[in-house]
């Protein structure tokens, strides 16, 4: 009877692992596109990373030359996402995005826009 039990706990213990997933991993480098006042953001190059975790999304981004910034978001019933980054001095980048199975796309727009196809790693 006691192995019976055991068998029965390890088996619902297995099903509920697979209902856990792994979190899921999305990757986009690329350059800038100016936005009025500025000529420089064609030559800025920037890595964003995603991890999104059932609806939780945390990203960093890091432009070259300057330090990584991070940001969390919550996905909607759409799978897209809306927030905030700080960048320095009370300054931030609007971010925004959408998440897809194999892919998705994001948005940062601040002081210039990064935007591109998300790559699942």
């Amino acid at each position: 009877m006691r192995r019976h039990i055991l068998a029965a706990i390890g088996l619902t213990l297995l099903g509920a692992g697979a209902a856990w997933a792994d979190p899921a991993l999305y990757t986009l480098t690329g350059m800038g596109t100016g936005v009025a006042g500025t000529s420089k953001c064609a030559t800025y190059q920037i890595t964003i990373d995603l991890t999104v975790n059932g609806k939780a999304v945390k990203g960093s981004f890091k432009q070259q030359g300057r330090p990584e910034r991070t940001f969390t978001a919550t996905l909607d019933d759409k799978g897209a996402f809306k927030t905030r980054a700080d960048v320095v001095e009370g300054n931030t980048m609007d971010v925004s995005g959408t998440i897809a199975d194999k892919d998705g796309r994001i948005l940062l727009d601040g002081y210039c826009k990064f935007e591109g196809k998300l790559t699942r790693k």
